[in-house]
C-alpha cells in the first residue's frame, strides 16, 4: 500500500503540524481535506505549497461522496481525524456547529472509512488505521487532589464543545466494536505552540501584550491545565498511528500542569525578557480578570503512562522549554500574527495556492453532489 494517509483538518492548528511533521519525516504524501473554516488557514501550510506530496482538498467532511471519492482514488493507508470545532466558548454561544462537525461529520467519515476498509484486501486491510484525534475535556473536571485522568475515566463532558467530542469518540468505539473498523482514539490535553489561532489563552495573551491591549484571564486564574507542546503531540499521533493496537484508547499529555494565571505571567515575563515594550512597563500591568466562563472546569491532568510504557511515547519539551520556543515563533512571525488578526488570511488561498489546491468536486463523475 502507498505511504499515503488522509487528514481531516490538516489547515487547522494542530492539523497543519501534524502535516509538516509527517512530510518531514516522511516519504510518503498527506492528503489534506479542510473546510477552511475560521481556524483553518491554508498559510499554516506556506512551506510545503510547491511540494506534490502535499494534495490539499478544500471540502467538507460531512461531504460522504467527496470523501469516498477521496478514499478511492488517492487510497490512503490511514486516516488522521483531526476536524472538528474546538473553542469552548464558541461551543456556549453557538452548539449547533459542534455537533453538526464533530458528531455528525464524524459520523460520515467513519461511514465512508467501513466502506473503503471493507473493500480492501491482505497486506492493505490488516495495515489500515483510522484514528481520531479527541481531548481530555470527555473526562469532566478533576479536584484539586485527584489523580489524573486515565483511559478508563469516565466521560462526564462539561461543556457542548466536550459533549460533542465524547459522542464521537463513543462513535469511534462503537464502529470498532460492531463493524470491526480498526480504529484508535487519542485523548489530549492542551495544546500550544506554533500556528494557533489567537483565540486561544497562549496565543491570545501572546498577540494582546504585543500589541498592549488587556490581557484576560477568567475568574480568578487558578484553573488548571496539562500543557502538551503540539509537536510533542505530533509525535504521539505518529507513535499511536505505527504501534498502537486497534481498539485502544491512549491519552496524550505533557506532565506540565500549570494555572492559567502563572501561564500569563510567565508569557508577560518572557516578552518583558525577549521583546521589552519602549515604554519598559511591565505586560502583568495589562492582566484584568473577567467573569469566569459558564460551566468552567476547574482541572485537567493526563495520566499518559499506558502511551509511555506501551508505544515508547515520552514528551521531549518541559513547559519551560516548549513556552520559550512558542513565544519566540510568534515574536519571529508578526505578519503570521497580523493576518489572522485582521482576517487577511482568509484570502491566502486566492493569493497563493491556486496552483495546488484541489477545491470541492462537484462530484458529477462520481454520481453524487457535494455540499
Amino acid at each position: 500500500m502507498p505511504d499515503t494517509i488522509l487528514v481531516t483538518g490538516g489547515a487547522g492548528f494542530i492539523g497543519s503540524n501534524y502535516v509538516l511533521y509527517r512530510l518531514a519525516q516522511s516519504g510518503g504524501s498527506v492528503v489534506n481535506l479542510d473546510k477552511l473554516t475560521y481556524a483553518g488557514n491554508l498559510g499554516n501550510l506556506a512551506s510545503v505549497v510547491d511540494d506534490p506530496r502535499h494534495i490539499f482538498v478544500h471540502g467538507d467532511i460531512g461531504d460522504l461522496a467527496l470523501v469516498q471519492q477521496l478514499l478511492n482514488e488517492y487510497k490512503p493507508r490511514a486516516i488522521v481525524h483531526f476536524a472538528a470545532e474546538s473553542h469552548v466558548d464558541r461551543s456556549i454561544l453557538g452548539p449547533e456547529a459542534f455537533l453538526k462537525t464533530n458528531i455528525d461529520g464524524t459520523f460520515v467519515m467513519l461511514t465512508a472509512a467501513r466502506t473503503y476498509y471493507d473493500q480492501l484486501e491482505g497486506f492493505e486491510k490488516d495495515h489500515f488505521r483510522f484514528l481520531h484525534v479527541s481531548t481530555d475535556e470527555v473526562y469532566g473536571t478533576l479536584g484539586p487532589n485527584d489523580a489524573p485522568f486515565h483511559e478508563l475515566t469516565p466521560f462526564a463532558p462539561n461543556s457542548p464543545y466536550a459533549a460533542s467530542k465524547a459522542s464521537s469518540d463513543h462513535l469511534v468505539r462503537a464502529w470498532f466494536h460492531t463493524y470491526g473498523l480498526p480504529a484508535l482514539i487519542t485523548n489530549c490535553s492542551n495544546n500550544y505552540g506554533p500556528l494557533q489561532f489567537p483565540e486561544k489563552l497562549i496565543p491570545l495573551t501572546i498577540a494582546n501584550a504585543l500589541a498592549g491591549k488587556a490581557l484576560p484571564v477568567y475568574g480568578d486564574g487558578q484553573q488548571v491545565r496539562d500543557w502538551l507542546y503540539v509537536l510533542d503531540h505530533c509525535r504521539a499521533i505518529d507513535a499511536v498511528l505505527e504501534k498502537g493496537k486497534v481498539g485502544e484508547t491512549y491519552n496524550v499529555g505533557g506532565g506540565n500542569q500549570q494555572t492559567n494565571l502563572d501561564v500569563v505571567h510567565r508569557i508577560c515575563d518572557l516578552l518583558d525578557e525577549l521583546a521589552p515594550s519602549s515604554s519598559r512597563a511591565l505586560r502583568r500591568e495589562l492582566i484584568q480578570f473577567v467573569q469566569d466562563r459558564p460551566g468552567h472546569d476547574r482541572r485537567y491532568a493526563i495520566d499518559a503512562r499506558k502511551l509511555e510504557d506501551e508505544l515508547g511515547w515520552s514528551a521531549q519539551e518541559s513547559f519551560d522549554t516548549g513556552l520559550r520556543k512558542t513565544v519566540q515563533w510568534y515574536l519571529e512571525h508578526p505578519e503570521w500574527i497580523e493576518e489572522v488578526t485582521s482576517g487577511a488570511y482568509r484570502n491566502w488561498i486566492d493569493r497563493n495556492y491556486a496552483a495546488r489546491a484541489v477545491e470541492t468536486r462537484t462530484m458529477q463523475d462520481a454520481g453524487g453532489s457535494s455540499r
